[in-house]
C-alpha cells in the first residue's frame, strides 16, 4: 500500500446526490452537509410493506419514478425544519404528497431492512395511503429513529461506523472516467443515476477509485472501505422503471471478480464504485459540508483492485 502527500489534486467533485427516500429518485445538489451516517437527509426514509419489510427497486421498480424534493435551505449546514417545512413527493398518476420534516411522534416497531430490524418513526396515514395506492399493496412510509436506533456497517470493514437506511455504507463514490469507460461497452450509453452514487468525481483515470484507501475531499478525511458489488438495480431504467440487460452484462465482461480479483475467492459478483466512510467526523467546528468543485487528494492507495477489500 502506497502513501502520498496531499499536494496534488487527483480529481474534483463533479456532482453530489442525496436519496432521502430509499429506492426513490435522487436529488442532485450543489452542496450537502456531512453527517457520520452519510449526507444529511440521505436514506432517512423507507417505504415498508405490511410486515415492516423494506421495499426497494429490486422488487418494486416503480419506486424509481417517485420524485423527491426538499426545501433549498435544507442543504444549509445547521438548518432546522419548522412546522411549514416539507419534503414533497410526486409520482405518475398521483397527487402531490407533502411530508413534514419535523419529527413525527408515532413510533412503529418491527421495521426491517436487510439484516437489521428495529423501531422507526411512522409518517402517518396520508403517506401510508399514498404509497399503498401507488404500489397497489399495503405500504407505510417510515423515518429512521436516530434517537433510539443505530445501524452498524459491517465491522470487519469499517468498525464503529453506521448508516440510516442505506444498503451498506454512508457514502458511495464513483468517477466519471469509470462511467465513460463502461459506456464504451454499451450500445446505448446509460446515465449515472443507474448506479445511485452520492459523490461523482471527474479528472481521474477510469476505475482509479477502486484503489483509493484514504482520500481527502476538501479538508475532510475519508476511507475507502469496500468495492461496491452491484445488484439488479443498475439494470432498471430510472426514467421508466423497466429493467433491461445492461449495464450488468457489460459489467460481467469487464468488472467481475474473476477479472478484477483473480487471486481471491470467486463469488460471481460485479463491482462498480467504492464505498467510503467519513473518518474525522468527530472533529469540532463548523463548515462540515461538501460542495461541487471540491478537490480530492489521494493519501493512500493499493496497487491493484485485487488488493482492495470487496
Amino acid at each position: 500500500m502506497a502513501d502520498f502527500q496531499p499536494s496534488e489534486t487527483v480529481a474534483k467533485v463533479s456532482s453530489i446526490f442525496i436519496y432521502p427516500v430509499k429506492s426513490c429518485r435522487g436529488i442532485p445538489v450543489s452542496q450537502a452537509p456531512l453527517t457520520p451516517t452519510g449526507f444529511r437527509w440521505d436514506r432517512q426514509w423507507l417505504v415498508v410493506n405490511y410486515k415492516g419489510r423494506a421495499y426497494t427497486q429490486r422488487v418494486e421498480p416503480k419506486l424509481a419514478l417517485v420524485e423527491v424534493e426538499l426545501p433549498e435551505e435544507a442543504l444549509v449546514e445547521g438548518w432546522e425544519p419548522t412546522q411549514s417545512s416539507h419534503m414533497v413527493l410526486k409520482a405518475p398518476g398521483m397527487h402531490v404528497l407533502k411530508v413534514s420534516l419535523t419529527k413525527p411522534h408515532e413510533i412503529t416497531d418491527g421495521v426491517s431492512v436487510w439484516e437489521w430490524s428495529g423501531s422507526a418513526l411512522d409518517e402517518g396515514l396520508e403517506a401510508s395511503q399514498w404509497f399503498t395506492d401507488y404500489l397497489g399493496k399495503p405500504s407505510r412510509l417510515v423515518r429512521f429513529n436516530a434517537a433510539s436506533e443505530t445501524r452498524a456497517v459491517e465491522p470487519e470493514y469499517a468498525h464503529g461506523h453506521r448508516v440510516m437506511f442505506a444498503d451498506e455504507y454512508p457514502f458511495l463514490l464513483l468517477s466519471q472516467g469509470s462511467m465513460d469507460a463502461l459506456n464504451k461497452y454499451i450500445t446505448e450509453p446509460i446515465p449515472v443515476n443507474r448506479f445511485r452514487p452520492n459523490i461523482l468525481v471527474e479528472g481521474c483515470e477510469p476505475f482509479s477509485e477502486d484503489l483509493w484507501k484514504e482520500i481527502k475531499i476538501s479538508k475532510f478525511l475519508f476511507q475507502g472501505v469496500k468495492l461496491c458489488s452491484r445488484c439488479k438495480v443498475p439494470s432498471i431504467n430510472q426514467e421508466t422503471g423497466v429493467a433491461g440487460p445492461e449495464p450488468n452484462e457489460a459489467l460481467q465482461k469487464i468488472r467481475s471478480d474473476k477479472i478484477l480479483r483473480p487471486t481471491k475467492k470467486q463469488q460471481g459478483k460485479i463491482y462498480f464504485g467504492q464505498n467510503i466512510v467519513w473518518k474525522d467526523y468527530h472533529t469540532e467546528g463548523k463548515g462540515k459540508i461538501i460542495q461541487v468543485g471540491d478537490p480530492i487528494y489521494v493519501l493512500q492507495k493499493v496497487s491493484s483492485s485485487d488488493e482492495a477489500a470487496a
